[in-house]
């Protein structure tokens, strides 16, 4: 699949089939995760993938603990008129992740160790390993056809997380992803026009 084409049906994918991932399809989305962009080529990634049912339970219940999450409470707070459809079912397909992520075949814990620069790493750049590898992950699983959304849960649950996968205390967290065979449709996504987003050569104060 063309990656534009991958990126701009990349739906968030909530609900999630029961039927295991093939290892070569999971490598293979992992192998996609480290030719992301890094800092000074550090790669400095560390990925825990979670296919046992009995881990994966447990870092459910971890994280439906730590969130605290209430469908309707979260709803009402977003929408107090319930009058957004979109606001609705974005709230509604959390909530089935949150309930059934023990179910989805693989979770990934994407994390990093701070490396870099060498002489005097730093955490402010954490991000720039972890995120850009989360996104490569993603884009690739869909460009076969597996489906995958980008959660922070790990970080509402971290401390029982370390425990559960024992993971130490030098690698930080930054996304737990979900991954499996989709229950719905992939499709366009709902984005903003580059004219709202997009300044050439200099702000416009107008957008």
């Amino acid at each position: 699949m063309d990656a534009i084409e991958a990126m701009e049906t990349c739906r968030a994918m909530r609900y999630l089939k029961r039927d295991p991932i093939p290892d070569e399809l999971l490598e293979k989305v992992l192998y996609a995760a480290t030719r992301a962009s890094n800092p000074g080529n550090s790669q400095g990634w560390a990925f825990v993938v979670v296919r046992d049912e009995a881990q994966k339970a447990r870092i459910n219940d971890a994280v439906i603990e730590g969130v605290g999450f209430n469908v309707d409470e979260t709803a009402a707070a977003q929408d107090p008129s319930g009058a957004d459809p979109v606001t609705t079912r974005i709230i509604e397909g959390a909530n089935h992740l949150m309930q059934n992520m023990r179910y989805a075949p693989a979770i990934v814990i994407v994390g990093a160790r701070c490396i870099y620069p060498p002489q005097n790493p730093m955490k402010e750049l954490l991000p720039s390993s972890i995120y850009p590898a989360a996104q490569n992950l993603i884009v690739a699983a869909r460009s076969l056809g597996l489906g995958t959304t980008f959660t922070t849960f790990c970080m509402q649950a971290e401390p029982q997380i370390r425990e559960i996968l024992g993971i130490p205390d030098d690698v930080h967290l930054g996304a737990l992803i979900p991954m499996g065979w989709p229950e719905k449709s992939f499709g366009p996504l709902a984005r903003k026009p580059l004219s709202d987003v997009v300044h050439y050569d200099t702000w416009d104060p107008a957008r």
